[in-house]
């Protein structure tokens, strides 16, 4: 691309545009650099290169977004300082797909590239670039048959998906078998659409189920036609697999939250399965949640989008209700059979009761059985003998528990040991153990039946399968292993503790994780709900998910709460947010008197005075808000630098101006 002469007959340069790496939003667009001669053949779209930023004095990385030519020869460009790599890992449809997401969710598209794009592995990356094209592969006739099958179970499911459609599909609650039924669903969906020629994108919560997705995808896909993307990973493997996204042979990606940005050529298929997990929300800036992001992808480049699970959430089910997503319900209903078994008064039965004993020790006889608890550890939470006020460290005031029986106290803050322990109310010397733990739970269960092999699976003792010899698996909430013949029974404990958390979406969660859990149970096997009453154990008893789900969205559109309404969260100093909210009732004039809970004040920083202010708005306002409080975020960065002096007098160091104000979208669980 040489320099040649316009009509005027000047010489128009060739000139890129760039997306420099900064955090500053005020750098948050493209910027002109023109092309030196010697870098012509290298300074494509999508490479890395090294560019000066005049108003920082320094050199900065980014990536080439576009190149073309600039007919004012008197226009003054700084060049381009040099080519990093010819490796074009940021191709124009990731760059259209960041910008898009930075856009609703008021932040800045650095921010999405720099999550969709690994760390640079150079070995890697000549090893890629020295590479033969990858051929495109091939889906097996008997495979194809199966995905067929299991697609079929869902009228007019692989019609939905060859059309490109929008779908919520329900996954079969019955564990057998290698893999769980929805690993089998996701893996015929994805091999339909890679037999069609098209790449699949699925994303699953944590690491757990991305090893039960990639066991089932195995036995559809060949080998090479699977690529990983996740933390887990070694950063060479991770940046080695991201580069094969971007050739056009097709692949199935599978990942966590972050693979939903994964820059196939050609998606045909994106499938989320749980998206109601936590774990999707993203915890940097802009703090995009995955589904957000494959509905921003879908709306862009087209191809099928699926939600998948066990329960519908909020988010999913308001989809549903206004028609954007289909629900394709399965042709056979099939439903656990959950019992709902109140907690006894005597001590011994207090969190089992009887009924839920008889059916683990008959269920002991033919395998395993599941036993789901609260929290970790022995005893998280401990309270005066006494006057049952909670047991407090001395020296910081955190909360004291047991982390062994009849094991010294311990601080949950600090880690000191609680000798001589005195409590501050009644200056008693003796705690009580106010609830149980798994550990303290396996304790209590192993001395109830002995001889049956007790296995403990928490976050400090991670278990990922368990064979189908009897024992008893005492875990946690989202830590249960995987029995490839299906638990013979499920004990859902302490769910009334659950249930007390004081989280908007208690309900959703607790559904969620009893849902997954007695969707380990073998065909046939009990589970038995203790001591929960009310909407949320109708749900669960009779497999009606998606009824609670409506239920729950019809409560919370009064409040206007999400996911009825969008909230943003905006915390920053105290002029800024005035100034941001004054711009916001300007910009939007339609957002109603009670669409700004607060401000309150916030935690001063550095001797500045804080606010928070929530802002609720509908989705048809969701463009005209983040536009407006990303106006506001620029401007309050702009002004914090230039009253900001540039050098230490001390030390003559540079300072990074700190943002000023801070902006949220999308807040799950809002709270002033």
């Amino acid at each position: 691309m040489s320099a040649h002469a316009d009509g005027s007959g000047r010489a128009a340069r060739p000139i890129a545009r760039v997306l420099v790496d900064s955090p500053l939003p005020q750098l948050d667009r493209l910027f002109d650099y023109a092309i030196p001669p010697q870098l012509e053949p290298e300074a494509r779209p999508g490479v890395r290169v090294k560019v000066p930023l005049r108003s920082a004095g320094r050199v900065l990385q980014g990536f080439v977004v576009d190149v073309g030519e600039e007919p004012d020869a008197e226009r003054a460009l700084a060049e381009i300082e040099t080519v990093v790599s010819t490796a074009a890992v940021l191709p124009a449809r990731l760059h259209d797909l960041a910008r898009a997401v930075a856009d609703r969710a008021a932040g800045s598209a650095n921010d999405v590239v720099r999550l969709a794009i690994p760390r640079r592995m150079v070995r890697a990356e000549k090893a890629w670039l020295a590479r033969e094209a990858s051929a495109a592969p091939r889906v097996d006739d008997d495979a194809l048959a199966r995905a067929e099958g299991i697609l079929g179970e869902h009228p007019g499911l692989a019609e939905r998906l060859a059309a490109g459609d929008r779908v919520a599909v329900d996954a079969v609650p019955v564990a057998t078998g290698g893999a769980p039924a929805w690993a089998g669903l996701m893996s015929s969906a994805a091999a339909a659409t890679l037999a069609g020629g098209r790449s699949a994108i699925l994303a699953v919560p944590d690491h757990r189920d991305l090893a039960r997705l990639a066991d089932a995808l195995a036995e559809m896909v060949p080998e090479e036609a699977i690529v990983r993307l996740d933390a887990q990973q070694s950063a060479p493997a991770r940046y080695a697999n991201y580069l094969r996204t971007l050739e056009d042979a097709p692949c199935i990606v599978i990942g966590n939250r972050s693979a939903v940005l994964a820059p196939v050529a050609d998606a045909g298929l994106v499938a989320l399965w749980d998206d109601g997990d936590p774990l999707y929300e993203e915890p940097l800036a802009p703090y995009a949640h995955a589904r957000d992001v494959a509905l921003v992808r879908q709306s862009l480049a087209g191809g099928a989008l699926v939600f998948c699970g066990h329960t519908r959430s909020s988010d999913v089910e308001r989809l549903v209700g206004i028609g954007f997503v289909a629900d394709v319900p399965r042709a056979r209903r099939v439903s656990p059979r959950v019992v709902l078994a109140a907690p006894q008064d005597s001590p011994e039965t207090a969190r089992i009761p009887s009924s839920a004993f008889r059916t683990a020790g008959e269920a002991l006889a033919h395998g395993p059985v599941l036993v789901q608890v609260a929290r970790p550890g022995y005893a998280p939470t401990l309270v005066c003998a006494e006057c049952r006020a909670p047991a407090r460290c001395a020296p910081c005031g955190g909360p004291l528990f047991a982390p062994a029986r009849g094991a010294t106290p311990t601080c949950g803050w600090c880690g000191r040991s609680a000798h001589g322990w005195q409590c501050a109310h009644c200056e008693a010397t003796r705690v009580r153990l106010a609830s149980s733990g798994s550990e303290r739970t396996a304790d209590e269960l192993g001395r109830a039946f002995p001889g049956v092999r007790v296995i403990v699976a928490d976050g400090a003792h991670p278990v990922e399968r368990v064979d189908d010899a009897p024992a008893l698996v005492v875990a946690t909430r989202g830590a249960e292993p995987w029995a490839p013949g299906g638990y013979r029974a499920v004990l859902l404990l302490d769910g009334e503790r659950m249930l007390q958390a004081p989280d908007l979406r208690i309900g959703e969660a607790c559904l969620r994780g009893w849902s997954n859990a007695a969707a380990l149970a073998a065909p046939n096997a009990t589970i038995h709900l203790v001591g929960v009453t009310g909407p949320v154990a109708r749900a669960l008893a009779t497999w009606t998910q998606p009824a609670y789900a409506r239920s729950e969205l019809s409560e919370r559109a009064p409040l206007k709460m999400p996911p009825a309404f969008r909230v943003a969260r905006v915390e920053g100093d105290v002029p800024q947010m005035s100034d941001a909210l004054s711009r916001l009732r300007v910009d939007v004039p339609e957002l109603p008197d009670d669409a700004v809970l607060g401000p309150v004040p916030a935690d001063d920083v550095a001797g500045r005075k804080r606010a928070r202010a929530l802002v609720r708005f509908d989705y048809a306002r969701g463009a005209d808000v983040a536009r407006s409080l990303r106006a506001s975020v620029v401007q309050a960065a702009v002004t914090s630098r230039s009253r900001r002096p540039k050098r230490e007098e001390t030390s003559g160091r540079t300072r990074s101006p700190a943002n000023t104000l801070a902006v949220r979208l999308d807040v799950a669980d809002p709270e002033l």
